[in-house]
């Protein structure tokens, strides 16, 4: 018996639904004598995957608006589902308990008058609002869903085909031994361009070079920052040398002067600079 058929059943003033039929002869419960092994199989027909499904099922059957569920109604309902499945012990989980403990508060929220529900409420929000929110979030899963499940999947709507290919010896092509030979001079021909560079460690002195700099600028006058770095020198001695002018702006040794932004930079001697110990 599906949980769908148990919707449609009376709530009251019924003799109780059939639970099995054996030999055309309806039973409303097991028999007393009846022996069910501790190891049988269970076989368990849900026709909803939960409470919001079931929720949703009363909805649509309906034609209830979602958006102005009539609470009394619904929870009648979904109160009838929950006895009639647990007369026939069917064995319900606890979400959908749950869900029945959650119907009967909004209904009873519902019940109250309108101050009082406003004074609870905070800001006076609908008490269904939550559960207008998660029913519209589960339809949307649910489309998705049947959506996704009517695409074609492989080994339901079709199969996989697999094509064996016998290996096939690859062919080596026929070379003259001339061709081979002119291959071998042209490879040892690249390995004699192959120069090997050897790099050597500089030691550079910051200190030292703070000194040159101080020997080359003239008290009273400017000069380029771009001249105190010669073209032949090395990446190491560029590095060198500009931190050699921060340390000396740092010390007041030198002062660096700039007009505007972009504008060349020009640096000289401070008046009272001497030159450091090397």
């Amino acid at each position: 018996m599906s949980e769908a058929e148990l919707l449609d059943s009376p709530q009251s003033k019924t003799p109780p639904a059939p639970v099995i039929k054996v030999r055309g002869e309806l039973f409303t419960e097991l028999p007393q004598d009846l022996y069910i092994p501790p190891d049988a199989l269970e076989v368990f027909l849900d026709a909803f995957e939960g409470p919001l499904d079931l929720l949703l099922y009363l909805i649509r059957k309906q034609n209830l608006d979602v958006l102005d569920i009539p609470m009394a109604a619904l929870t009648r309902q979904y109160m009838a589902y929950v006895e009639a499945a647990q007369a026939t012990r069917l064995e319900l989980a606890a979400e959908y308990l749950l869900m029945a403990a959650m119907l009967i508060d909004i209904k009873s929220r519902m019940l109250l008058p309108r101050r009082e529900q406003a004074e609870e409420a905070g800001e006076g929000d609908d008490p269904r609002a939550e559960l207008v929110r998660r029913l519209l979030e589960y339809e949307q899963m649910k489309l998705a869903g049947q959506r996704l499940d009517s695409l074609p999947q492989a080994g339901r709507d079709f199969e996989t085909v697999s094509v064996f290919l016998p290996a096939v010896a690859r062919r080596l092509p026929s070379v003259h031994p001339e061709e081979l030979a002119a291959a071998w001079l042209a490879i040892l021909s690249r390995a004699k361009n192959r120069t090997h560079h050897r790099i050597g460690r500089q030691e550079l002195s910051i200190r030292e070079h703070m000194s040159r700099i101080l020997k080359r600028l003239t008290p009273g006058e400017f000069m380029a920052f771009k001249d105190l770095f010669p073209e032949s020198s090395t990446v190491h001695e560029l590095v060198v040398t500009f931190l050699a002018v921060l340390e000396l702006t740092k010390e007041t040794l030198v002062d660096v002067t700039q007009a505007e932004a972009f504008a060349p930079i020009y640096v000289r001697l401070h008046e009272s600079s001497t030159e450091p110990e090397s």
